[in-house]
């Protein structure tokens, strides 16, 4: 009985922590509505407007994403495409408007706990209509 009192624990913590990642990745890439449209967009999105610092500083948040999924122990291959959509949103975001413009369509933060989700086979309730 302990053991499988160990693997609810195991499965209720890593059912926690995606839950936090889902509600920073929602701050990050979704929390906010252009008036009068179903244009979504984040505190990732205005932060970089502010050329420079707020470019590191939304992708250095994202980066906590990436840290919590090598907390949560999955493998490289999973770090390396969930990285990659990072440096991706790196990249686009440091064009000047077409990055911004970018950073609010892809949503790296997103794909990231989706791909989480995936992994440890945890669905994101109403997930197609929220991204």
């Amino acid at each position: 009985m302990a053991g499988h009192s160990s693997f609810a624990d195991t499965l209720n913590w890593r059912r926690e922590r995606l839950d936090r990642l889902d509600q920073l990745s929602r701050l990050l890439d979704i929390a906010f509505t252009v008036p009068g449209t179903n244009i979504r967009f984040g505190a990732e999105a205005i932060m970089r407007l502010a050329p420079g610092i707020g470019d590191a500083a939304a992708s250095a948040l994202s980066c906590l994403i990436l840290y919590e999924a090598h907390r949560l122990g999955v493998p490289r291959r999973v770090m390396i495409r969930m990285a990659g959509n990072v440096a991706i949103e790196a990249a686009a975001g440091a064009v000047p408007v077409i990055g911004d413009l970018f950073d609010v369509a892809f949503r790296a933060n997103r794909r990231n706990v989706r791909i989480l989700r995936e992994y440890f086979g945890l669905e994101i309730a109403g997930e197609a209509r929220e991204t």
